[in-house]
C-alpha cells in the first residue's frame, strides 16, 4: 500500500511525458506538464487512499464476526483477509503500467467501482466463498485505487507541488492503517461487521462520482509490460499462498498441497528465468546483486513480518480469549498502528540531522525483534497489559522503516532505474505480506491441531468460537499456539536482521546513469 506511493513516485521521476489537466472539464492530454489541477485531484486520491489503506489494517476486527454469522472458521476465514492481500498484491504488479496506458482517470474509476463492488458483496454475502471471492475482488480494485492515484498525483503536480501531494498521500495512508482497526471495531459495535463494509461501499462510490470529474492523462511512451514475468508471479504467489493455507485442514501429504505446492517452486523458478531475459522485467537481477539495495529491501521486509502476524490476527485473540469488544480490540490495536502514523517523519528528522540512517534501522529491527519476542508472554489474563509494551515497540519500529527504507534504497541505485527498483519493493512487500498472513495461519492452526488433536476444533477457536467442550483448555491452547508461533516469527526476524546488517554495512557502490 504505503510502497505504491514510492512506486508511483519514482516513476514520476523518470518519466518526461505526463498528462494535463483542466480545472472544470476532464480532458485527456499527454506530453506536457499540468497547469492547474483539478480541485477535486487531492482530496479524491487522498480519501481513496486512506479508505484502501483502513480497509487493510481494519478488517482483521471484523473476522470474528464475520465467522460466527458465516459459520466459518479455519482456512477459509483466513482468506478474508489474505485473499484481499493476494489480489492486492498480484494486480499492483499490473496496475500501474495499466494506467499508464489506458489512461490514469479511466483505471482509478474502476478500480473504485471494483473495490465498492466487492464490498458491497462482502456486506450481503451469505456464505464464506462468496466473501472470499467478493475480498479477492476489492483487493484488485485497492491496488488500482493506489497505483493509478499515484500516478494522478504525479502527472498532475510538478516540482515542489507534486513533493507536497506524494507527502500528503503518504500522511493519509499512514492515517489509515493507524485507525483503521479502531473505525472498524467502532463501526462494528454501532452497525454490525455488515454495516462496517457498507459504510466502505458507500465512500467508494462518493471516491468513484468525484474521480469523474478528474482531468485524464496517458504516458507519452510506455513501453513494454512483462506481461509473462507477471503472470508467472501472480500465479507462484497463488499457487504457494493456497499450500500454505490450506495444508493444515487438507494434510501437509495431501496431493493437491503437494502438486500446488510444487507447482507454485516451478512457477517462480520460471519468473526468475524470464526476468533474467526480458528487456523490461519486473524484477531486475542487477537490483538483488546491489548488496545495499538488498539489504534496505530485507529490512522493510523484516519489520513487515514482525507487524503484520500481531496486525491481523491479534483481534481476534482480544475479543474471544481476552473477552474485550470489537471497540476496544481496535482501540487497542492503536498502540500498534498508531507509531505508523508518528515515527515517519520522526526517523526522516532523525537522518536530516545527522543521525545514520543505518544505525537508525538496526535499532528499528531490534525493536521489531523484542516486541515479536515479548508477545510470546501473551496471555488472556490481564491481555491489554500484556500487549501494551511489545505492540509500541512493533509499533515505532515498524514506523521508522516506513520513514526511510524507500529513500535509501532509491539513493543507491541508477537515477533511471528508480521506478523499476520502488517496483521491486512493491512487488517484493506486497508478496510478503500476503505470504506472512498465510504462514501465520498455517502456523496456529497446525499448532492448534496438534493441541487440541482436531482439526474442525482447531480451525473453530482459531476464528475465536471456544463454545463447547472447555472453554478454559481452549484459550490454554490457543494461547500456547500463539506463544509458539510469535516465537518463531522473533527468531524469523532476529536471524533477516543479522543478514540486513552484513548487507547494508557493506560498503556501498552508487551507480550513476550512463
Amino acid at each position: 500500500m504505503i510502497d505504491s506511493i514510492a512506486t508511483e513516485s519514482g516513476r514520476a521521476r523518470r518519466e518526461h511525458t505526463v498528462g494535463s489537466t483542466s480545472a472544470t472539464t476532464p480532458v485527456e492530454k499527454s506530453g506536457e506538464h499540468a497547469d492547474t489541477p483539478s480541485p477535486l485531484t487531492l482530496p479524491v486520491v487522498l480519501v481513496g487512499v486512506a479508505l484502501v489503506a483502513m480497509s487493510i489494517s481494519g478488517t482483521a476486527v471484523a473476522l470474528p464476526s464475520i465467522g460466527r454469522d458465516l459459520d466459518a472458521s479455519g482456512s477459509p476465514l483466513s482468506w478474508v483477509v489474505a485473499g484481499y492481500n493476494l489480489a492486492f498484491a498480484a494486480m499492483t504488479l499490473v496496475a500501474g503500467s495499466t494506467a499508464d496506458q489506458a489512461g490514469r482517470r479511466r483505471v482509478f474509476i474502476v478500480a473504485a467501482l471494483v473495490f465498492s463492488a466487492g464490498f458491497a458483496v462482502t456486506a450481503f454475502s451469505s456464505s464464506i466463498l462468496l466473501t472470499d471471492a467478493a475480498r479477492i475482488v476489492s483487493g484488485a480494485g485497492g491496488a488500482g485505487i493506489m497505483a493509478a492515484g499515484g500516478a494522478i498525483l504525479a502527472s498532475g503536480y510538478d516540482g515542489a507541488a507534486r513533493n507536497r501531494a506524494f507527502a500528503l498521500m503518504g500522511t493519509m495512508a499512514g492515517v489509515g492503517i493507524a485507525i483503521g482497526p479502531t473505525l472498524s471495531g467502532l463501526l462494528i459495535t454501532a452497525a454490525g461487521w455488515r454495516g462496517s463494509f457498507v459504510v466502505y461501499t458507500v465512500v467508494g462510490v462518493l471516491i468513484t462520482l468525484g474521480a469523474t470529474r478528474l482531468p485524464e492523462s496517458r504516458a507519452g511512451d510506455t513501453g513494454r509490460t512483462d506481461w509473462a514475468g507477471s503472470l508467472l508471479f501472480i500465479g507462484a504467489l497463488t499457487a504457494l499462498m493456497f499450500a500454505i493455507l490450506e495444508g493444515p485442514a487438507l494434510g501437509w501429504a495431501h496431493p493437491a498441497i503437494l502438486l500446488t505446492g510444487i507447482a507454485g517452486v516451478i512457477a517462480l523458478t520460471a519468473f526468475v528465468m524470464v526476468q533474467r531475459r526480458s528487456a523490461s522485467p519486473v524484477l531486475a537481477p542487477s537490483l538483488v546483486a546491489n548488496k545495499g539495495f538488498l539489504g534496505w529491501s530485507l529490512a522493510t521486509l523484516t519489520t513487515s513480518i514482525g507487524f503484520l502476524g500481531a496486525l491481523v490476527f491479534l483481534p481476534t485473540f482480544l475479543q474471544a480469549a481476552g473477552g474485550l469488544s470489537a471497540a476496544s480490540a481496535g482501540l487497542t490495536m492503536l498502540l500498534l498502528t498508531a507509531p505508523v502514523l508518528v515515527m515517519p517523519m520522526v526517523a526522516v528528522t532523525l537522518v536530516n540531522r545527522g543521525v545514520p540512517a543505518r544505525l537508525l534501522i538496526m535499532v528499528a529491527l531490534v525493536l521489531v525483534v523484542a516486541g515479536n519476542l515479548w508477545l510470546v508472554t501473551l496471555s488472556s489474563i490481564g491481555v491489554v497489559g500484556v500487549v501494551l509494551i511489545p505492540l509500541l515497540l512493533v509499533g515505532v519500529g515498524m514506523g521508522v522503516s516506513f520513514g526511510i527504507t524507500d529513500g535509501q534504497a532509491m539513493s543507491l541505485v541508477p537515477a533511471d532505474s528508480v521506478g523499476m527498483a520502488a517496483g521491486f519493493l512493491n512487488t517484493l512487500r506486497g508478496a510478503a505480506e500476503a505470504l506472512v498472513i498465510a504462514a501465520f495461519s498455517a502456523a496456529l492452526l497446525s499448532l492448534l491441531t496438534a493441541r487440541l488433536g482436531s482439526p474442525s476444533v482447531a480451525a473453530q477457536v482459531s476464528a475465536g468460537e471456544l463454545s463447547g467442550g472447555d472453554p478454559s483448555a481452549k484459550i490454554d491452547a490457543w494461547t500456547w499456539s500463539w506463544q509458539t508461533t510469535q516465537l518463531g516469527v522473533a527468531a524469523l526476524c532476529l536471524v533477516l536482521s543479522i543478514i540486513v546488517a552484513v548487507l547494508i554495512f557493506t560498503p556501498a557502490r552508487t551507480s550513476t546513469p550512463e
